[in-house]
């Protein structure tokens, strides 16, 4: 996963909305979108849950709190 993938699932991990999300990263909503549709493919997921789920079995969604500060 790309970098920014990575900072994508972490938000959505968080239950950030595509613009919050496009809001904290300084991109667009259609952007975030883009980032996320690739996600789901990688991963193979069906749905937002496989990806909190991918989330936080990969331990992804506590490196937020660095992205954050």
């Amino acid at each position: 996963l790309s970098k920014r993938e990575l900072e994508v699932i972490e938000y959505v991990a968080r239950g950030y909305s595509n613009k919050e999300i496009a809001e904290a990263m300084f991109l667009s909503v259609h952007t975030i979108l883009t980032h996320r549709k690739n996600l789901m493919s990688k991963l193979g997921l069906k749905n937002t849950a496989g990806l909190v789920v991918y989330a936080v079995q990969n331990g992804i969604h506590t490196e937020l709190d660095y992205i954050s500060n």
